[in-house]
């Protein structure tokens, strides 16, 4: 096994020394053909030439770095204590293809005291309260549960909030708190059917691991439905920022309800009303009233190129591209227009279109040169429009105002094309 085979002679078969002679015959010819260019690089008379250097990498890469001429996207932190002023933590839209987020372009907002450094193999979730047998899983025993690999969106409940000041001209400092992965978990409906929910229980309390115990209530129709208890983001373990070694993805709802570092599921029959949700993260109407509970996000859609502080090279083709999203399940339609809202047209959806995930469209245009006005719509699959600014403003009975300062806007987002190429916010 594994020999040249051979003649019956015992000699090498002819095609074998035929191969033999030709490879002679090669080496000798490239020894002429060396010998031929090292005399024609022979150092000057009266030089001595450089002994060679031994080698050595030259500009040495760290396994998994992008290029140094993409240095643009290049995560850089801060050590700011929160994402909110520390924009190098928001995800750069602008720059991204497709759907995927890298993992370490995800964006970050931090609602805890640093970031906890927790040892998976010390490591529990406890599942409790109102259910016949308490449990309490290591990661192995989660990892024996069949799993599921979905992808879908995080927003921030506060994205696109920062319309004013100099964070309003940049498609990442507006509405860089979203991301989109693909997580890899056990579904929580798993893991109460494991432990036996009981009857008069209507909610779940999710608490996290890190000093000052992040919690949030979630209803348990919602955690039976698609919640996911994920170990996994893009294929590989989800880093520390993002909930190592466990967090909580709740399809479709703000991304404060997504517990990381997660250590607890307590089954109850009402919201626990935590500091988080009820102090910290409480949304206000105009009128005063709390919206508290608030756990959907609307139907949203931002163009991403191009888009504010970008330049158009000159007139002619340019393909208008963003992305599309909705709590409300899959994105149906994004109609985009160039003239402020005046009139649309459908873009093209690219495949894959999924449910609670980002949806990448595309739309060809013909710049002339003159002026113009971008921005798109998103229609999901429950037939909810993304209203204009104006809309939303009207819905709720309040100021255009109200909504610089506002969680949950997801009105449309407008860029002015001006004629030198210069692209701007163009919200007023």
């Amino acid at each position: 096994m594994g020999s040249h085979p051979r003649s019956d002679s015992g000699s090498p078969p002819r095609t074998l020394a035929r191969w033999g002679e030709g490879r002679r015959r090669f080496l000798t010819g490239a020894g002429a053909l060396a010998g031929f260019v090292m005399g024609a690089i022979r150092p000057v008379r009266g030089q001595t030439p450089a002994p060679a250097a031994p080698y050595e990498p030259q500009g040495f890469l760290a396994y998994g770095q992008p290029s140094k001429f993409a240095s643009h996207i290049v995560r850089r932190t801060t050590g700011r204590p929160t994402a909110i002023t520390d924009t190098a933590l928001m995800t750069p839209l602008q720059d991204l293809d497709g759907i995927i987020t890298p993992s370490g372009l995800h964006f970050l907002m931090d609602h805890t005291n640093g970031i906890p450094d927790i040892d998976p193999q010390k490591h529990r979730l406890m599942v409790h309260g109102m259910v016949d047998r308490p449990l309490t899983f290591t990661m192995e025993e989660l990892k024996r549960f069949p799993s599921v690999s979905r992808i879908h969106f995080l927003e921030c409940n506060a994205n696109s909030r920062p319309l004013r000041g100099p964070n309003r001209e940049s498609v990442q400092l507006i509405h860089g708190r979203t991301s989109c992965s693909e997580w890899t978990g056990v579904l929580v409906s798993v893991l109460l059917n494991e432990c036996g929910v009981q009857q008069k229980a209507s909610w779940i309390v999710a608490e996290g691991g890190e000093s000052n115990k992040y919690t949030m209530s979630i209803p348990l129709a919602k955690g039976l439905e698609d919640v996911i208890v994920a170990y996994a983001q893009n294929g590989e373990p989800i880093r520390p920022h993002q909930g190592y070694p466990l967090r909580l993805i709740v399809p479709g709802s703000e991304a404060i309800r997504a517990v990381k570092w997660l250590n607890r599921i307590h089954v109850v029959d009402k919201p626990y009303m935590a500091w988080h949700e009820s102090g910290n993260n409480a949304d206000t109407r105009p009128d005063g009233k709390g919206m508290w509970f608030r756990f959907e996000l609307g139907p949203k859609s931002v163009i991403t190129r191009p888009s504010g502080g970008q330049r158009l090279p000159g007139p002619g083709f340019c393909e208008i591209t963003g992305l599309a999203w909705s709590g409300g399940g899959m994105v149906r339609r994004v109609d985009v227009s160039t003239d402020g809202g005046r009139t649309y047209q459908e873009a093209e959806l690219q495949q894959p279109v999924l449910r609670h995930a980002h949806t990448r469209f595309r739309f060809p245009w013909r710049w002339n040169g003159e002026e113009a006005v971008l921005q798109s719509r998103c229609t999901d699959e429950r037939g909810e429009v993304q209203p204009t600014i104006e809309e939303a403003a009207k819905i709720l009975n309040a100021t255009i105002d109200y909504f610089y300062q506002a969680d949950h806007f997801n009105g449309i987002q407008p860029w002015r094309v001006a004629r030198d190429g210069s692209v701007t916010n163009a919200l007023p």
